[in-house]
């Protein structure tokens, strides 16, 4: 194999090397980008809100009448985990959820327990059901002491739960909430920083109107078969209402709450969250009369600062696939073509300088010749006439040879 066939050779191989770097570049921005932009498989977090409220005191129940104690502490918890199904297209999020005063001892101060669970697609974060999954369910409560399996009751989510979809827009989401059992609009309101993340921050209300006025609260959606934590019975004294003290009075519970969500809008990971709850018992649902629990709670700072950096590794993920090698291997591509391209037009004129050197006009080199082998000047041709040398015998005497 002679140089030029060689030269060739490389050539072909570089410029093919170059539409392969251009062609995996085109299908990492479009193809692969939608593969790697999915909620990720491993979730495996403890969300931890803290604040203050009105509660009811528990212990209350074994008294002469109900205790509401103010400005208490108070501690939501949230742990969060995937269980099956789980795959290329949907993740289920198991999420357990606790309500706390923090100012009591283990049990005694527990407000709120639930087990949620819901399966999403992992693109969108939307709600999906099947025949042989309903999208959701809750786990049905259970008493401390009680040893036997939990079960769940089937419980079909819409819109969101949980995480926001990636590449977040600003526009108004349906976001499902677990107590009510039902889905409320999640309105866009701004951007914010959260430790060095510009993230897209969203409202919701429910029973809510947006200065917090309560206006149309919803009727707490009982797990027991008899509604037993939906309505209560209790005496006029239990209660602390005024009349006749043995008075049975039935009382319906009511629940409105007030979100705000900041979302890393490329991941649509929750990196915040403010959650204010009103659970409250009535016989007229505009007419509040005995509080179980007002509280407002905000993200504490390990929370954020462990959902930030997982939103942060989501979008270096994402940045990784979506532009980083797109642009490297476009780059790499276009300098192969065109590399290739150049050693292709010298392996041609190699081939033919060893075929024929006469066809090659730049007379057997690639980049002509020197200058003193060039065209003849035309005056070097020129006739000189040849001066005869003199003898010495012929010299002047008075000269010396």
């Amino acid at each position: 194999m002679n140089r030029a066939v060689a030269l060739r050779i490389a050539a072909c191989g570089i410029m093919g090397l170059g539409a392969a770097l251009l062609i995996a570049a085109l299908l990492l921005s479009t193809y692969t980008q939608g593969k790697i932009a999915k909620i990720p498989l491993d979730i495996d977090a403890t969300l931890i809100s803290d604040g203050t409220g009105t509660a009811f005191d528990p212990a209350s129940l074994l008294g002469e009448r109900f205790v509401i104690n103010e400005d208490v502490p108070v501690v939501m918890q949230q742990q969060m985990t995937v269980e099956s199904p789980a795959n290329a297209d949907v993740v289920t999020l198991q999420v357990g959820t606790t309500l706390k005063r923090s100012d009591q001892q283990k049990d005694e101060g527990l407000l709120l327990a639930m087990v949620d669970t819901v399966t999403v697609n992992r693109q969108t974060a939307m709600a999906v059901s099947s025949e042989t999954n309903p999208g959701g369910s809750v786990q049905k409560p259970r008493a401390i002491e009680d040893e036997n399996p939990p079960t769940s009751i089937a419980l079909p989510h819409e819109g969101l739960t949980y995480r926001f979809p990636f590449d977040t827009e600003k526009k108004t989401y349906q976001v499902f909430d677990p107590i009510a059992q039902k889905a409320f609009d999640a309105n866009y309101s701004g951007e914010e920083d959260v430790n060095g993340l510009t993230a897209y921050k969203f409202t919701q209300n429910i029973g809510f109107d947006a200065d917090g006025k309560l206006v149309e609260p919803v009727k707490f959606a009982s797990l027991y078969d008899d509604d037993a934590d939906s309505q209560a019975t209790a005496t006029a004294k239990l209660w602390g209402l005024e009349g006749d003290p043995e008075e049975s009075i039935t009382m319906t519970r009511y629940y409105a709450a007030q979100r705000t969500f900041w979302v890393d809008p490329v991941s649509g990971t929750i990196v915040k969250k403010t959650d204010r709850g009103y659970q409250y018992y009535a016989r007229e649902a505009l007419k509040p009369e005995v509080t179980f629990v007002d509280y407002t709670v905000t993200s504490n700072e390990e929370t954020v600062e462990a959902q930030v950096a997982a939103a942060q590794d989501e979008r270096d993920r994402v940045s990784l696939w979506g532009r980083i090698l797109p642009i490297t291997f476009t780059a790499l591509g276009l300098v192969a073509l065109v590399g290739g391209a150049l050693l292709g037009t010298f392996s041609l004129r190699a081939e033919s300088l060893l075929i024929d050197p006469g066809l090659d006009d730049t007379g057997g080199r690639f980049f002509g010749r020197r200058g003193d082998e060039g065209e003849p000047v035309p005056g070097a041709e020129a006739m000189t006439e040849k001066l005869p040398a003199q003898r010495p015998s012929d010299l002047p005497p008075d000269k010396p040879v």
